[in-house]
């Protein structure tokens, strides 16, 4: 099974769920900013890989604009080498505009994580002969306030079918790269790949995340990673 079919499925199963307060919006970038995600899974998709990253779901000022997971779009232009036409959710925030590869906001996490890909192989190509970078989650979740709201903090009877659909088709996309390693960016991602991964040889780890918002990132998120990388047994 492809990536594009494991998306396709996981856009059909998360389709009919429906999200209540405190969260009022659901932006689904894979639906409106498909064309760059096809783009990047065209490119540098194509397994095996010996390393598969996981985040948690898209970020306002990144993937929510770009599609591309850590989706930074001044990164996506620059060095992944990729501008496509991205359209709009159908409900969209008025703090939490989307205008795609216009967006003049940064996003540090993702500036942070294609930064250390460049630094630790200098092009892309290089990079993704070893390593894939994809996000559990698809939907970004918005509060009234503007303030996002990660899955694990969605209610039970809401958060329950999201994880079933998700760990799907995160399972298909472990065995459609086959690594050898599959690391979380943060607890949450490395709890959904335990389970997933239960039972297989596969090394399971965790990274710190890159958000600005953990301020273990804060002190040299580099080189934090690195010893950790290399704590799991993944030389750079």
């Amino acid at each position: 099974m492809t990536l594009q079919a494991i998306t396709d499925q996981l856009l059909t199963d998360l389709k009919p769920l429906c999200f209540g307060p405190p969260v009022t919006h659901v932006y689904s970038p894979l639906t409106y900013a498909r064309k760059p995600y096809d783009q990047y899974l065209a490119r540098f998709g194509g397994g095996p890989k010996e390393v598969v990253l996981v985040g948690m779901n898209p970020g306002p000022w990144g993937m929510s604009q770009t599609g591309i997971p850590f989706g930074n779009v001044q990164s996506v232009i620059d060095w992944l080498g990729i501008r496509a036409p991205v359209g709009t959710p159908d409900k969209m925030h008025p703090k939490r505009p989307v205008t795609g590869f216009d967006c003049p906001r940064r996003e540090v996490s993702g500036t942070r994580v294609w930064d250390w890909a460049r630094e630790i192989s200098g092009t892309p190509e290089r990079f993704f002969q070893r390593f894939f970078i994809a996000n559990y989650c698809p939907l970004a979740f918005i509060e009234e306030s503007g303030r996002n709201r990660t899955p694990n903090k969605l209610p039970l009877s809401e958060r329950t079918p999201l994880l079933a659909a998700c760990d799907q088709a995160l399972l298909k996309t472990v065995e459609c790269l086959s690594p050898r390693f599959v690391i979380g960016i943060g607890v949450f991602a490395e709890g959904r790949i335990k389970k997933v991964c239960q039972g297989s040889k596969r090394i399971v780890g965790r990274i710190t995340h890159p958000s600005p918002a953990n301020p273990r990132a804060n002190r040299g998120w580099k080189a934090v990673i690195h010893s950790e990388l290399e704590g799991i047994g993944i030389r750079l």
